[in-house]
């Protein structure tokens, strides 16, 4: 059975869904963003928890450079995103911690990084003309052609990093929240930067497979984001995360297959959708509480009168 040239959603939604997952390719699609969506809010949640949103989207620059250096060099693009996320992490980890005055340091060095890998990029592009035919999906992700073995390779190696994640979770959030007294008390903080750079490299290697290279924000940070707008529970922010991403994901692809446009536009469209909603539920929670802080004072004077 081949897919219809242009589906489109009727008023039948079962029959939406019934067409959404009766191809192999969607099913595939879909198991692929549920694992991405699921690795990607946990780790970027720890992302937006240490203020590394500018390291994650040097990571996702750098998954550019790697996909063009791969196809160059005859190897598989996801080795490419491996490998060049990877190098450039341990090239920012050697700055050290971005606290005090390493802060700016820091910010130069990743940026070079960043520089580096664009020119990479652009360079292995126009040694290989071959591969200018997929610079869009390269660079904004695609649905189409994921199959069986990379989702198991995907599912391997988001467990791999759920996994360090969570042994390291307790130490790490120590010293996100105070590295200072984390280093007086032994935590090895500079060990657990790099670490978290290298989980941090894997996951957008992982989710620029689905959503790009320019467009891993939109599972990586925004969930997250949000989540952390509506809760400052570490756990609890984890679920929310998690959810959202996955409904984010699940709606991308959804309306990518029902219409011409590409996933990584939907997806990125929905993340920011559910960041704006979050802080928008923040606002009015904040003006109904200072409501509330001025009428009591107001009552409390009115009854000692």
């Amino acid at each position: 059975m081949t897919p219809t040239v242009n589906p489109s959603l009727s008023l039948n939604l079962v029959a939406d869904l019934r067409d959404l997952f009766q191809f192999p390719f969607m099913v595939h699609a879909l198991e692929a963003a549920t694992i991405v969506a699921v690795l990607a809010s946990v780790v970027g949640w720890y992302v937006v928890l240490r203020r590394q949103a500018f390291a994650g989207h040097t990571l996702s620059v750098m998954a550019f450079p790697g996909a063009a250096g791969a196809a160059l060099a005859g190897w598989p693009a996801a080795l490419g995103y491996y490998v060049a996320c990877a190098a450039a992490a341990l090239a920012m980890a050697g700055t050290g911690p971005a606290v005090g005055r390493h802060k700016s340091v820091a910010s130069a060095v990743i940026a070079t990084v960043q520089i580096t890998g664009l020119a990479a990029g652009f360079l292995f592009l126009s040694l290989n003309h071959q591969i200018l035919v997929g610079l869009e999906t390269l660079l904004f992700g695609t649905f189409l052609g994921v199959s069986s073995s990379q989702v198991l390779v995907l599912l391997a190696i988001a467990a791999g990093v759920l996994a360090v994640t969570a042994l390291i979770a307790r130490p790490l959030h120590f010293c996100t929240l105070d590295p200072e007294v984390a280093r007086a008390r032994g935590v090895p903080v500079r060990a657990l930067d790099v670490c978290f750079l290298l989980i941090l490299a894997f996951a957008v290697a992982a989710t620029s497979q689905i959503t790009g290279a320019l467009l891993t924000f939109a599972l990586l940070v925004a969930p997250p984001a949000a989540a952390q707008l509506i809760t400052g529970r570490t756990l609890a922010g984890l679920v929310v995360s998690v959810a959202i991403a996955l409904v984010v994901a699940w709606l991308g692809l959804a309306a990518a297959y029902f219409s011409i446009y590409p996933a990584g536009f939907y997806v990125t469209t929905f993340a920011l959708a559910a960041y704006v909603l979050a802080w928008t539920a923040r606002a009015a929670r904040g003006r109904l509480a200072a409501r509330r802080r001025t009428r009591l004072p107001s009552a409390g004077v009115l009854e000692s009168g």
